[in-house]
């Protein structure tokens, strides 16, 4: 794919591909077009004629670098994947570029027309371009990524070895992991299999750093007396962890369900609720440490719960792009304009 540009609220994030750090839910998108003279009238002909796009401007001449002519307008939500592919049938995002902002809050009467034309509401419509770039940079193995899945780890350990549920309820707010798990399930459902070697690879590298740092710190601390082995491999509250069985499939099925709806729809709240049902973080935390301690018989146990909610995660996921992806393509547009699945 060439460049897309994305823009989430005031702020502009330039793409790869794709990229984004979150999404709104207003009842049009804002699209700013960079177009070469030879397409201007094909594209501008295209906008006016489109029921679900209003406030179309055109300014001629209206870059200098590279220059274009600028062309604004409003797109239905709902209906923003086709507008954006017909756009690429044009191979405008390769001849000129293709800005998609998010607005939050459109005061208009028009907006509120073409939103009424389009199917469906704001608030359940499946931006792809949105959501591919959100997770083609939120699944980056970057520093932040790091630096918060090993914090989670060490805080899962803790609550593990202090037999506390509030700790281990904290390490899995902290920890980025939804994000790659998220990317592996687009780059399965969309397809986007660009995405699969980086998402999978910041995965497995991101449990595999975390680990690698926490593991000879909880040895530090045991050889050092701050604990005993007993302390790290006893605890009531805890023992879910090593100890995975169906309903741990079954969870990380529904988490899987709902962390997609979240991502697809931009709902932080119920994305919270995700990281807070599954085990990944607790799992990786409590190997730490029992590497760090020695106590091999555990190791097994959370290795498989860490499987079975990845596991879970990437099926439900995947399916539940699937079927947005299905439920979309048979929605009908008014006026000739066919819904799009890209």
């Amino acid at each position: 794919m060439g460049p897309v540009r994305v823009e989430m609220g005031p702020v502009p994030v330039e793409m790869g591909p794709a990229s984004a750090s979150g999404c709104h839910t207003g009842p049009v998108l804002h699209l700013r077009l960079r177009i070469p003279s030879e397409l201007r009238e094909t594209v501008v002909a295209m906008l006016v004629d489109d029921s679900t796009v209003t406030n179309v401007a055109v300014v001629a001449d209206g870059y200098r670098k590279p220059e274009g002519c600028l062309v604004l307008a409003d797109v239905a939500r709902e209906n923003a994947n086709s507008v954006v592919q017909k756009l690429r049938k044009l191979d405008l995002h390769h001849a000129g570029s293709i800005t998609l902002a998010s607005v939050e809050t459109v005061l208009s009467d028009e907006a509120d027309r073409v939103e009424g034309v389009a199917p469906g509401l704001p608030v359940d419509a499946v931006v792809w371009e949105l959501v591919e770039s959100r997770v083609r940079v939120d699944s980056k193995l970057s520093w932040a990524f790091l630096s918060f899945l090993t914090l989670a780890t060490l805080i899962a350990g803790v609550g593990r070895l202090l037999d506390q549920p509030i700790l281990i309820i904290g390490a899995m707010v902290v920890g980025p992991e939804f994000s790659p798990v998220a990317a592996i399930c687009l780059a399965l459902a969309r397809p986007r299999l660009s995405l699969l070697p980086s998402a999978t690879g910041t995965l497995l590298a991101g449990f595999g750093i975390a680990i690698s740092v926490a593991t000879p710190l909880w040895w530090v601390a045991y050889q050092a007396g701050l604990f005993t082995r007993v302390d790290a491999a006893t605890g009531e509250l805890t023992a879910f962890i090593i100890q995975p069985d169906w309903w741990s499939f079954a969870i990380a099925l529904l988490a899987g369900v709902a962390g997609t709806l979240a991502l697809t729809t931009a709902k932080s709240g119920p994305l919270v609720g995700v990281f807070i049902s599954v085990t990944t973080v607790p799992a990786i935390g409590t190997l730490a440490l029992v590497l760090g301690t020695g106590i091999w018989s555990e190791v097994a146990g959370a290795l498989t719960q860490l499987g079975i909610n990845l596991l879970g995660l990437i099926l439900a996921g995947t399916a539940t792009l699937l079927a947005q992806r299905f439920v979309w393509s048979r929605v009908r547009v008014p006026h000739g304009v066919d819904p799009v699945t890209r």
